[in-house]
């Protein structure tokens, strides 16, 4: 693609990489097949192709004009589920191209008063667990108003409520604040984890059941204190300055063990979040305090299944005949690239795993993005759910949390993280929600891979 930046646009650090970014485009459109805004809607500007002309002209005319409703609107649409990077021909870095343009048009418009409140509070309440919690707790209050919401044009808060657990809070998790899970076997290596903010809130038993893995399987586990939202909720809302603000605290707090040289890997169990932390290196690179400090952090983070399948965890201890619909989270297959793992590890435990069709699309969580753009993450919902029900599978697994929370509702399948499965077939506990599969389930004798194994030829 060509460009037409003058020199002193150059001169702008984040304008020379999106130049450099534009450039690689050679408007083959192969990324309109796999957007899921354009599946679903059918605008040209509602997929990669549109967006990179629009944010190419609005860079391009930033000394003659602010950017305007258009480039917004589309741009808020985008789910950045990264799947037309996975299919670009060219390497065109998506990520940080859009990533760039949401934090120009945050910080040369102004958006009216009910966008701005609404991405205030997002970003005052969800980085944090403590306050998240409260707002939970509200939201059984206000769930009954929806109707009303909905009529007075605050369709917003009414997803935000909706999406709110009906069971209410979920109890703290068993491992919670800041220390050590020492293994008591031998220990073959140690880790620090990623705790996350919401996750915690939504289902502390991931947490719980990452921890009880790993320490059961020779891995010390550390979680370190003053560490906390990864920066992503923020980030893809164009607000920058607060996005690295929580890498830097994270950096900091997991930067005294990483200098001593005595971790292995970051471990991160929310797919978002990976994607973030794995990005420090990149959104700190300007930093000259923190780059080099972030680049050792992203170097180290690692998804939990992408982990434990270069870990070799052995054979399982229980064999069993269930049948697990395997949802790959965009954030996982497409911004950390992590395809078969997940799929491998399940299998290597016993369970029957099949892939849910469809599944580059994305399931329209992404974030805030079923808040603030609710009827195309209604859609794509819908969607998703609908391929889940022809799998006929028993339990559906997944490695983020949004996917989760998003797909949940409505569907007659229960949804666990993938961890939580591997932590049932290596020795924990059934997982919340599992207990009807648990006949399903049994001990073996000897360690068995294969359902073939028990079969005599």
């Amino acid at each position: 693609m060509q460009t037409n930046f003058s020199p002193e646009q150059l001169a702008d650090p984040r304008t020379a990489e999106a130049d450099r970014i534009l450039k690689r485009c050679v408007h083959c459109g192969l990324c309109t097949a796999v957007c899921s805004t354009y599946v679903v809607l059918g605008d040209e500007r509602d997929s990669p192709r549109g967006r990179i002309y629009l944010i190419k002209d609005m860079l391009e005319r930033q000394d003659e004009r602010a950017p305007t409703h258009e480039v917004r609107h589309h741009l808020d649409r985008c789910l950045t589920c990264l799947s037309c990077m996975t299919t670009c021909p060219s390497g065109v870095d998506y990520m940080h191209l859009v990533d760039a343009a949401r934090a120009h048009i945050e910080e040369r418009t102004q958006r009216s008063f009910k966008e701005r409140a609404l991405r205030a509070m997002l970003a005052f309440v969800l980085p944090y667990p403590m306050r998240f919690r409260l707002a939970l707790k509200a939201a059984g209050l206000g769930r009954p108003l929806i109707p009303l919401f909905e009529r007075f044009g605050l369709k917003e808060v009414a997803a935000m409520l909706a999406l709110a657990p009906k069971e209410g809070v979920s109890r703290e998790g068993r491992f919670r604040g800041a220390g050590t899970a020492v293994t008591h076997s031998e220990r073959r290596a140690r880790v620090i984890l990623m705790t996350g903010c919401v996750q915690p809130v939504l289902r502390p038993d991931i947490n719980d059941a990452t921890i009880r893995l790993l320490a059961r399987r020779g891995v010390d586990v550390i979680v370190s204190h003053g560490a906390g939202c990864c920066g992503a909720l923020v980030h893809h809302l164009g607000q920058e300055t607060e996005a690295h603000q929580h890498a830097r605290r994270n950096v900091d707090a997991w930067s005294k063990e990483v200098e001593r040289g005595e971790v292995d890997a970051i471990i991160v169990n929310a797919s978002g979040c990976g994607t973030t932390v794995k990005d420090y290196g990149h959104m700190l690179r300007h930093d000259p305090a923190y780059a080099a400090r972030a680049a050792r952090i992203s170097a180290l983070a690692r998804d939990v299944s992408e982990f434990l399948h270069e870990y070799q965890l052995g054979a399982p201890e229980r064999w069993s005949s269930i049948r697990v619909a395997y949802h790959s989270a965009c954030s996982l297959q497409h911004g950390q690239r992590v395809h078969d793992e997940p799929r491998a590890l399940l299998k290597q435990a016993g369970f029957a795993v099949v892939d849910v069709p469809e599944g580059h699309i994305c399931c329209g969580s992404a974030g805030t993005y079923n808040i603030l753009q609710p009827e195309i993450a209604g859609e794509l919902r819908a969607r998703k759910q609908k391929n889940i029900r022809t799998t006929r599978a028993d339990v559906v697994a997944a490695g983020n949390i949004g996917c989760m929370t998003q797909l949940a509702g409505g569907l007659d399948v229960p949804f666990v993280h993938t961890v939580e499965l591997l932590d049932w077939a290596y020795g924990g506990p059934v997982p919340a929600g599992l207990e009807h599969l648990a006949p399903f389930v049994s001990d073996v004798p000897r360690p068995r891979r294969h359902v073939a194994d028990y079969i005599e030829t």
